[in-house]
């Protein structure tokens, strides 16, 4: 059996929960690269097409950009958000969402700082494992959530 790939995929998966700002990335044995953003986004978003694009420290699909977390008290605080967009940091990762679409997710836990910076009026709606709704947030918007449980999103 060869180890290569296993071993790639734990230190990508270690890097991500000892919350590394750096950008993990291990060789696999076909020759790609496999980096903890990348992980983050296999497990948060399973059931989404794969990728547009990814690079070490971004992760793109349509309609959803996703970047390591700015780190410390401040940079939550003040979470960049262009005009349009739905952000969010769970688990040390930024969620950027900018499609109107239903988004199915997984493992999110914990808290974190949340920008609804679309256009005024704009509700965006985070739903349970059944289907209803938890909470919902209308733009413009800044605050904390938490996370558990968040199933799937409409950012509008």
């Amino acid at each position: 059996m060869n180890i290569a790939k296993p071993a790639a995929l734990l230190v990508a998966a270690t890097a991500l929960l000892a919350g590394s700002t750096v950008a993990a990335t291990a060789a696999v044995p076909d020759g790609t690269r496999v980096t903890a953003l990348q992980r983050t986004a296999d497990q948060v978003l399973a059931g989404h097409p794969k990728p547009l694009k990814v690079t070490a420290d971004t992760v793109r699909y349509d309609g959803l950009t996703l970047t390591a977390a700015p780190r410390g008290k401040a940079a939550a605080r003040d979470l960049d958000c262009a005009y349009g967009h739905l952000c969010m940091i769970v688990k040390g990762t930024k969620f950027d969402f900018y499609k109107c679409q239903s988004w199915d997710v997984h493992n999110w836990t914990g808290d974190g700082p949340f920008t609804n910076n679309q256009t005024p009026g704009t509700v965006a709606r985070f739903y349970n494992q059944d289907g209803s709704v938890r909470w919902t947030s209308t733009a413009y918007q800044a605050g904390t959530a938490t996370w558990d449980p968040i199933w799937s999103l409409r950012p509008c």
